[in-house]
């Protein structure tokens, strides 16, 4: 019986395939990718799967038993429906079991973040930082806020399949109103978008986080400034109640407001201060893999 695991990252734009030799041995195989073609609707992206994982079947030799998919949004486990998806060719259809009739075979699906910190947790940041760590959370910090749970090397999806969801919990009221429906979630407040929408309510002028953040450390703005430390409390809030609900070893931040460094310095202290602990112990790090995490934790959701 083959031990290898064979993943698929589902994006707007693109779909990308990996096969790893085996989940003690993750070196890559076969990794390629070819265009979505989203717009011309839901079968055709089954099609375009199916046509990814046949290429990849013909190159190796073999055809796999079971797929692991990364999604946009996630499988309400219920109806099937997939949901919170930003990719409306899929977005609230029966993605699952469509996907599996066409394949002919059982998939494994979890979100981009969970897939983000189940790559992260296996052979990312975590192993370099804490090779005893048993439970991981993973972080999305980009457009939106999104999160994933890993438990003793294994994804929490939770009885709705909406484990992790951390960027639409309550954090503020100054946050506004959130596409979800809800008014202050930490989406609206720390993500790159909802950071950007503050600067440009103080401003009247609208400007990219990579511009904001370098003029608040020159400090040669003073709505910039705010823009940061707003990103550092809040930061360190709304994380701060991820840890006292999982108490992780590892938290692990991706997305481009990740790459910050701030976080790593204020925003660790800060997130200290709202702990229910004498200290922080949860190490707060950087992630390893990059683009490559989403694709890599998609197989090993098969393992």
């Amino acid at each position: 019986m083959s031990n290898k695991l064979w993943g698929i990252d589902l994006g707007g734009t693109k779909i990308e395939g990996i096969v790893l030799k085996s989940a003690d041995e993750p070196e890559v195989l076969i990794r390629t990718r070819i265009d979505t073609e989203a717009q011309l609707g839901f079968e055709h992206v089954l099609q375009r799967i199916k046509l990814l994982v046949d290429q990849m079947a013909e190159e190796i030799g073999e055809h796999p038993t079971v797929l692991g998919m990364g999604t946009p949004g996630a499988i309400d486990p219920p109806t099937g429906i997939l949901k919170n998806s930003n990719s409306q060719a899929i977005n609230k259809m029966p993605f699952k079991t469509e996907l599996e009739k066409v394949l002919g075979i059982p998939t494994i699906m979890a979100n981009d973040a969970n897939c983000f910190a189940l790559a992260e947790a296996k052979m990312g940041a975590v192993p370099d930082v804490d090779p005893q760590a048993k439970v991981v959370f993973g972080v999305i910090m980009g457009t939106g806020c999104g999160g994933g749970v890993v438990v003793n090397g294994k994804v929490i999806i939770g009885k709705q399949g909406i484990g992790g969801e951390w960027g639409h919990n309550f954090l503020d009221e100054s946050g506004g109103r959130c596409y979800c429906g809800k008014t202050g979630c930490v989406e609206t407040i720390i993500s790159g978008t909802g950071l950007e929408n503050f600067y440009e309510q103080q401003t009247g002028t609208r400007k990219r986080l990579k511009e904001i953040i370098p003029a608040a450390r020159e400090g040669s703005d003073p709505h910039a400034v705010a823009t940061l430390d707003r990103l550092i409390h809040f930061f360190g809030l709304g994380i701060s109640n991820v840890i006292n609900i999982l108490d992780p070893d590892v938290i692990v931040l991706g997305g481009g407001v990740g790459n910050i460094e701030e976080l790593y310095t204020r925003g660790v202290e800060e997130t200290e201060k709202f702990v229910f602990n004498l200290r922080l112990d949860t190490k707060i790090v950087r992630p390893k893999l990059g683009d490559s995490a989403g694709v890599f934790g998609a197989a090993f959701l098969t393992a």
